[in-house]
């Protein structure tokens, strides 16, 4: 049996896709709001917030490539990528920083994963 190109890519690993954009764009927006700090009068009270934005904005693109990615389903491609993101940031800080489990823990992993549907709705769209 013979697959076209895009029926393999169809059936790939379009979580790993979204998340590793997902990701990629938390490494990016760090190093942007790192940046921000280290070169203006940015005061680090302000941080949480724009931490949010760029975790969200992250769970919302990654989403939204998974979307692409799988070609249907958005909703469950992009959620799961978004919850997905959020489990693996909880696991770092629970690991690498001996953060411990809070209930905001689970209201972020299903913002991450709303999120994360929404954009993979869109991806799924962005396709045609």
């Amino acid at each position: 049996m013979n697959m076209s190109h895009s029926e393999k890519t169809r059936f790939g690993f379009p979580i790993l896709g979204g998340l590793i954009w997902a990701f990629g764009l938390m490494a990016v927006g760090a190093l942007v709001l790192s940046l921000t700090l280290a070169f203006t009068g940015q005061k680090e009270s302000s941080l949480p917030s724009a931490a949010i934005v760029v975790h969200l904005l992250a769970a919302f693109i990654g989403g939204a490539a998974a979307g692409k990615r799988s070609g249907s389903k958005g909703w469950y491609t992009g959620g799961a990528t978004g919850l997905l993101y959020a489990l693996l940031l909880y696991l770092i800080g629970f690991l690498g920083f001996d953060r411990s489990f809070h209930l905001s823990a689970l209201l972020a992993a299903a913002v991450a994963f709303a999120v994360g549907a929404v954009g993979g709705m869109i991806g799924v769209n962005l396709r045609k």
